[in-house]
């Protein structure tokens, strides 16, 4: 396995050269893995300001994507509170997930891979995977936990029509960590014609500085937003966090404004950050739910997407610094927060971003934005079953 000593980061949250976040971050993989890596962060650190590519992003977030996504004033959720959605549900597929898949999608492209890997917890990943995938002509293999197949069902429908190939994994818990391990073992047998499309802000450098960039145009738009809404920036910015890669878009907009209050919100049952201890999961450090050996223990959430028992790096290392803090809630709380939405604003939500909604409600703050991430469709089994 590889790794290097750990630097400060630059201001901004942007990692270091070699990957890190403080002491988070890095590469601790197989020597095997290493080339594709080199050539993923060569090939991104080309890419990225290439007016170029910048010029098809954008085309394809505001023609595909349908950026920029509305920021919703609530009416009747806040009390005597002012809360704030960034409707990123509202985005082609129903999540942020797209986002990232589209960069990636165009990265890929230029380094002149014709089939992706995914993994999927919640399925939206693997929707936007096989999405993107049908868009560019490339052939998409998504791995998805069989726990996970079965409480997400109607993203996997959507898989198979948009072509993908959804291959279930049936050992340990058999949700995402499990998936994830299944997509990079494919990625280390095919490496020369596969390029691993991550869907969080997890993995080895340069995958976080990478979902990160693509992630974080909610953040530049929730910031222009809400001085044009509100004259004034908000005082919380609260997000969900299971792998991170939303909450690390919208935190990206405001990690500058000192006075700004950023929050993430954990599931309780898989709170990596909350109660977790540092080591090594999938290719970088960062904080885990492991025991004194460093065994992953399991992760739990009423939430697909929630149920990692790692993060990314950033948030370790923005915890640690105390630029922002990290809350848990429970799954009652979350379906809570889901119905009072659904009943008091017409908006269903995922699960995930209901984690958010549950946390923001009990902040002692007056002006709150809330980064709603996806929508509630895949979840309404799981609601009506409790």
């Amino acid at each position: 396995m590889r790794g290097a000593s750990p630097p400060h980061p630059p201001p901004g949250g942007e990692a270091a050269a070699n990957g890190f976040y403080g002491a988070y971050g890095g590469r601790y993989v197989p020597e095997t893995l290493v080339p594709a890596l080199d050539e993923l962060e060569e090939g991104w650190n080309d890419i990225r300001d290439d007016p170029g590519f910048r010029l098809e992003l954008e085309q394809l977030q505001a023609t595909y994507v349908g950026r920029p996504t509305p920021l919703y004033r609530t009416e009747r959720l806040g009390g005597d509170r002012t809360i704030y959605l960034k409707r990123e549900d509202l985005c082609h597929t129903g999540a942020h997930k797209i986002n990232n898949a589209v960069g990636q999608a165009l990265v890929a492209r230029r380094l002149g891979k014709k089939r992706i890997v995914a993994e999927t917890g919640a399925g939206q990943h693997g929707v936007a995977s096989a999405t993107v995938c049908a868009r560019f002509g490339l052939e998409c293999v998504v791995y998805m936990g069989s726990e996970d197949m079965e409480r997400q069902k109607p993203n996997v429908e959507r898989m198979h029509l948009l072509g993908a190939e959804v291959r279930a994994v049936e050992f340990g818990t058999r949700t995402l960590k499990e998936a994830t391990s299944e997509a990079i073992r494919d990625w280390i047998t095919n490496v020369e014609t596969t390029h691993y499309m991550i869907g969080s802000c997890v993995g080895p450098h340069p995958y976080p500085e990478l979902v990160r960039e693509l992630q974080s145009v909610i953040g530049r738009e929730a910031r222009e937003q809400m001085l044009a809404a509100e004259s004034r920036l908000p005082e919380a910015v609260v997000a969900c966090v299971g792998g991170g890669s939303n909450a690390i878009g919208l935190f990206a907009g405001f990690l500058e404004d000192a006075d700004v209050r950023l929050v993430g919100v954990e599931a309780a049952g898989a709170a990596s950050l909350g109660s977790g201890r540092a080591g090594v999961l999938h290719g970088a450090r960062s904080s885990l739910l492991a025991d004194e050996d460093g065994q992953i223990a399991d992760a739990h959430s009423i939430s697909a997407g929630l149920d990692y028992p790692g993060v990314g790096p950033e948030h370790a290392f923005l915890r640690d610094t105390g630029r922002a803090e990290y809350r848990a809630a429970t799954d009652e709380e979350a379906l809570g927060a889901f119905h009072l939405l659904a009943e008091r604003e017409g908006i269903i939500p995922a699960l995930e971003p209901a984690h958010a909604l549950a946390r923001a409600l009990d902040l002692d703050a007056e002006l709150i934005l809330v980064g709603l991430s996806g929508r509630g469709d895949k979840d309404l089994a799981t609601v009506l079953g409790r």
